[in-house]
């Protein structure tokens, strides 16, 4: 098997673990965050020699607020990447958070 850029993505998404080890006890749901995530998925992006950035934009629609994430895997040694994009739509209000909080989830969401 070729040692290229979907060959290390085919190991990561088939080695990488992240259960659902977060509690909503008000929704009774489990969840991950993405700290959940990222934790594995350091240690794997390590031995496959790769590296993940993760970038924001902040877009408005109207009366709505968006945030659009670009996550881009890119192999250390050849230089090659991968992109995904994902959005996600700021909630008007949510009760308990503040607007920097809004965001923040939102962003969550995206990435």
């Amino acid at each position: 098997m070729q040692n290229n850029i979907h060959t290390k993505l085919l190991s990561i998404q088939s080695t990488l673990v992240a259960p659902k080890n977060q509690n909503n006890a008000f929704g009774n749901y489990k969840y991950r965050n993405l700290e959940d995530i990222l934790k594995p998925l350091k240690i794997i992006l390590h031995k496959v020699g790769m590296t993940l950035t993760i970038s924001d934009e902040i877009t408005q629609v109207a009366d709505r607020i968006y945030v659009t994430a670009t996550a881009t895997l890119t192999d250390v040694a050849t230089g090659q990447a991968i992109e995904a994009v994902a959005s996600a739509r700021e909630s008007l209000d949510k009760k308990g958070m503040d607007s920097a909080q809004i965001t923040g989830a939102a962003s969550s969401y995206a990435r």
